[in-house]
């Protein structure tokens, strides 16, 4: 375990996202710039795709790192049974949910229980499929639908912000299952879906096409929200939500219904828009 992993045992993780957040949002052009132009250089982020390529004319580090893509940059895959990858990123998992358990690294794994906070709503999924999503700081940081869904329920699980790089995957026992989350419950023509947004330490904001802003505020409790008969449908490929700096997004389908794409394996760089998986 590095030392840094270590350390975010003990760090004060809200405080520090929350600093984050105020420079990330801040408007001075010094450190906007400055921000925008370490992680850029750092990260060798490729600004060629993005529908506004300079990088001066951003606002603020925040309206930078949600940037969107100019048209035609990603595209769904044409096959019409092929479920979409959400986002950009490498994949940090993905595999069968067995007896209700996700495989999170070497010797670590968390339940579909954990992860949604509520056990009911996990066993539709018991022994269903799941990919984890890392989304870099590199990375566009929109998160889109495999499949077209219809909104059913949010619920914000409250947590901690463990770093979600590779090494505290490894080493923080259910790390997913502890962080800051939003869960998206979506009915589906082949049954329920659900797109879990993970917050991290200094990535704790997710806003959400239909709502907005939904973290933060940071949670104490459980909270749901009910979208039954609001006729929120959002099509297959389109724009879901966005993490404020980037994170994870694990999504969940039931058994019986898609196979993964055979290609899909840890750390394979991955494209939104690709095909995650095939229906059966």
């Amino acid at each position: 375990m590095s030392l840094l992993t270590s350390l975010t045992y003990v760090l004060p993780h809200r405080l520090l996202s929350s600093l984050a957040r105020k420079l990330a949002y801040s408007t001075s052009p010094g450190t906007s710039r400055w921000l925008i132009d370490t992680v850029t250089k750092k990260f060798n982020v490729d600004l060629s795709e993005a529908a506004n390529p300079d990088p001066r004319s951003y606002p603020s580090f925040n309206a930078f790192f949600t940037r969107a893509l100019k048209p035609g940059a990603r595209v769904a895959d044409p096959d019409p049974r092929a479920l979409l990858m959400p986002a950009d990123g490498h994949i940090s998992q993905c595999g069968p949910i067995e007896d209700g358990r996700i495989f999170q690294a070497k010797g670590q794994s968390f339940t579909a229980a954990e992860l949604l906070g509520d056990a009911a709503a996990a066993e539709p999924f018991r022994n269903g499929l799941f990919a984890t999503v890392y989304l870099s700081p590199r990375d566009y940081h929109r998160v889109h639908m495999p499949w077209t869904g219809t909104l059913r329920e949010t619920v914000h699980v409250p947590g901690r912000l463990f770093s979600v790089g590779t090494d505290a995957v490894a080493n923080v026992p259910r790390l997913f299952a502890r962080n800051e989350r939003l869960v998206c419950h979506f009915d589906t023509d082949f049954g329920p879906m659900v797109s879990v947004m993970v917050g991290a330490l200094l990535v704790s904001g997710v806003e959400t096409v239909w709502s907005g802003e939904e973290i933060p505020a940071y949670g104490t409790a459980i909270t749901r929200k009910d979208y039954r008969g609001k006729g929120i449908t959002l099509e297959r490929f389109a724009e879901m939500a966005r993490f404020n700096y980037g994170s994870t997004v694990i999504v969940l389908l039931p058994p019986g219904v898609a196979t993964l794409a055979p290609e899909l394996q840890a750390e394979s760089p991955v494209r939104l828009g690709k095909r995650l998986a095939s229906l059966a």
